[in-house]
């Protein structure tokens, strides 16, 4: 593991055919950031030249044939195929989604085999994705399966934190999906996250309810009453500070996600729709719970500008800065929490 001066950035290419490429140049346009980072893009160096040219945005690509082989202070492409690809900006189609799926699958074993510090994912398309190879509703499940950890869908700003109970679950299915064993494990996620990643020595979690009004009592689903507040109350035993749950159609709007480090929605829109409303564009979405890091941008692969040059590029720079940044907290994080005796152990020969 490299030190906290040099972090190597593991870039997948995503959709080919929406924005992700043009992002990743933007993102890497200003020679300064490879003063703060050495980037390492899975994809091809000739496509990579070709959008540069389509964009107008003039990088030089220093092309590799393994991550391990990257250079400070140069753009690094890791040559994943060799064939020329055919582009069709905001067009949906399996090919694309296949060169997709071979970034990934390339980035991630380079993210195991530590010849990148973290990984940064452009936006993929979720039909394009799926082959008898590849049968994953996104990246969070692939990189569940890959890396070691429990998986959270954990979207961060500097404003607002919110992971989920359940995230790409039909929503007749959510209700059956919460059990207090998978409450016990997003929350112990969230918790040992912002500890870990993002420095809280003491976080404050709400969750939001199941049901409208969190159930009413009973009058509106019992999910609240016989899941949520039972698990609730074990972790305030425990002596963490997690309180709930929260009726979710007032909680945002009161700001009373303002009085707690991060919160818990039972399922994907509950959580990403005033996620995405407060902090669009400048959010990342983060896979907490892994034994390495992953960001990734706040949004999709938006086919209806792609190709155009138009596409905003700031959520994928947080997004690559996002993964810094907690790559160096978690090495502090360790650092700190070192069994002393081992220290004077060391010392002492």
């Amino acid at each position: 593991m490299r030190t906290k001066s040099n972090v190597r950035v593991g870039i997948s290419i995503g959709d080919m055919n929406g924005i992700g490429p043009e992002i990743i140049l933007k993102s890497l346009e200003d020679p300064r950031v490879l003063e703060l980072f050495t980037p390492v893009i899975f994809a091809n160096s000739k496509i990579m030249s070709f959008f540069g040219n389509k964009f107008n945005i003039k990088l030089q690509f220093n092309g590799i044939t393994d991550a391990s082989e990257a250079i400070e202070g140069k753009i690094n492409v890791v040559n994943v195929w060799k064939e020329n690809v055919k582009i069709s900006f905001g067009e949906e189609n399996k090919t694309i989604g296949g060169y997709a799926i071979q970034s990934l699958k390339a980035a991630t074993q380079a993210l195991i085999k530590e010849d990148i510090d973290t990984l940064v994912t452009a936006p993929i398309h979720k039909n394009s994705i799926q082959s008898d190879e590849f049968n994953f509703p996104g990246h969070t499940d692939y990189l569940a399966q890959e890396l070691k950890g429990d998986s959270l869908m954990f979207m961060v700003s500097d404003i607002i934190k919110v992971g989920l109970l359940t995230d790409h679950v039909p929503v007749k299915d959510v209700s059956s999906k919460i059990t207090e064993e998978l409450i016990e494990k997003k929350v112990n996620a969230i918790h040992d996250s912002l500890k870990k990643d993002f420095n809280i020595r003491e976080p404050k979690i709400a969750v939001l309810g199941i049901n409208p009004h969190s159930g009413d009592g009973g009058v509106i689903g019992k999910e609240d009453d016989e899941v949520l507040k039972p698990t609730i109350k074990k972790f305030i035993e425990e002596g963490k500070f997690v309180f709930g749950p929260y009726a979710a159609d007032s909680f945002f709007g009161s700001k009373n996600n303002a009085n707690f480090d991060a919160v818990i929605a039972a399922y994907h829109d509950q959580g990403l729709i005033p996620f995405k409303t407060l902090s669009f564009g400048n959010g990342v979405n983060f896979t907490a719970g892994l034994n390495r890091i992953r960001t990734s941008p706040d949004h999709g692969t938006a086919f209806d500008i792609a190709g155009k040059g138009i596409a905003e590029g700031s959520s994928f720079t947080q997004a690559i800065f996002m993964s810094i940044s907690i790559f160096k907290n978690r090495l502090e994080y360790l650092e700190l929490n070192k069994n002393p005796l081992e220290k004077q152990t060391q010392k002492s020969f």
